[in-house]
């Protein structure tokens, strides 16, 4: 599995070079002469077979998933204690592309290749902001959490989803704003290099795509009641201007003429990956995916639509009926 070239072997020579030790060719070089921090950790060469066993269970985010399901499932098992409803669909959405999107990204064997290829870190991007935080919002946890929770908890939690805070960051325009300035902001400026070379920001990035993803999709989709949530035929509105973004994203990485990064893909030296082609499949995964996911839940957003137009007519035709009899009685008794 492990891939073997003149990068590992420079370092295995190390820490002979930074204790100054006379290297072979009888020169000895400063003792603080040190191989970039990108050449420390060069992952073997990409397959399916490594994205399984570079899996790691140990980070932060492992835990918070496992935490998250637990809760759920728990939240879903004091209902049915109590002899409530919940759809099956929810839990499987919550649970399954929602918090499992997220673990495929993360946990599994693609962690180790996240600061080594573009393409791959562009693959937990679409996952992290598009795919994962719509099936979170469809599995409506707030509404779950709003249903089992004692009175006190749910108040507060309530008093979190009515805050000035909440309305201002689920208010569409500002959602769409941020979901669309973000990665421009990230991946125009230095701050990518410094995730790539950082690994706490590198992962607080990767919550960042949950949170964003969160916000933009929440208000769309979402089954949970939050404030100020927009009629569907503004919310069909704001997801198509949401297409375009990810085209020009996309073509804009394809026909850069600089890497991203700097030379920190270069400074690895992995002699099974090309940094400039890995660039140009890293827009195209972000043109192509972004645009299918956009038009996908277009699409889920207008079956909402439709059912909700259903159980709106059904309970107008209610109203009519019970207003209808009313009449009818009042006629017999007079």
């Amino acid at each position: 599995m492990l891939h073997v070239d003149q990068l590992s072997l420079a370092g295995t020579a190390a820490p002979q070079i930074a204790a100054g030790v006379p290297s072979t060719g009888g020169t000895s070089a400063p003792a603080t002469a040190v191989l970039p921090l990108a050449a420390e950790a060069a992952p073997p060469p990409f397959s399916i077979t490594a994205v399984v066993t570079e899996a790691r269970l140990d980070s932060w985010l492992a835990v918070g998933l496992v935490l998250a399901a637990g809760l759920y499932l728990y939240g879903v098992h004091r209902l049915r204690i109590r002899g409530d409803r919940w759809p099956v669909a929810r839990t499987v959405f919550f649970l399954g592309p929602g918090l499992g999107g997220i673990a495929s990204v993360t946990v599994s064997g693609l962690h180790a290749y996240d600061t080594s290829l573009l393409s791959v870190h562009m693959v937990q991007h679409m996952v992290l902001s598009m795919v994962s935080p719509i099936f979170l919002a469809l599995g409506a946890p707030m509404t779950l959490a709003l249903r089992t929770l004692p009175t006190g908890p749910r108040k507060r939690l309530l008093a979190v989803v009515h805050s000035r805070i909440a309305r201002v960051y689920s208010f569409p325009l500002v959602a769409f704003a941020i979901f669309v300035v973000n990665p421009f902001a990230l991946y125009f400026t230095d701050l990518y290099r410094y995730t790539l070379e950082h690994a706490w920001a590198h992962e607080l990035v990767h919550a960042h795509f949950i949170m964003t993803g969160c916000v933009f999709f929440w208000p769309l989709l979402g089954l949970d009641p939050l404030p100020g949530r927009w009629p569907y035929p503004g919310r069909a509105l704001l997801m198509l201007l949401s297409v375009p973004f990810h085209t020009v994203l996309g073509l804009t990485i394809m026909q850069s003429s600089t890497l991203f990064g700097g030379d920190w893909y270069p400074s690895l030296g992995l002699s099974w990956a090309d940094p400039w082609e890995d660039q140009v499949l890293a827009g195209g995964i972000l043109w192509a995916g972004g645009e299918f996911v956009s038009v996908t839940m277009l699409a889920v957003l207008v079956v909402q639509w439709m059912r909700h137009a259903e159980r709106e007519a059904r309970r107008v035709d209610r109203e009519l009926d019970r207003q209808e009899a009313r009449e009818r009685a009042a006629g017999s008794a007079a």
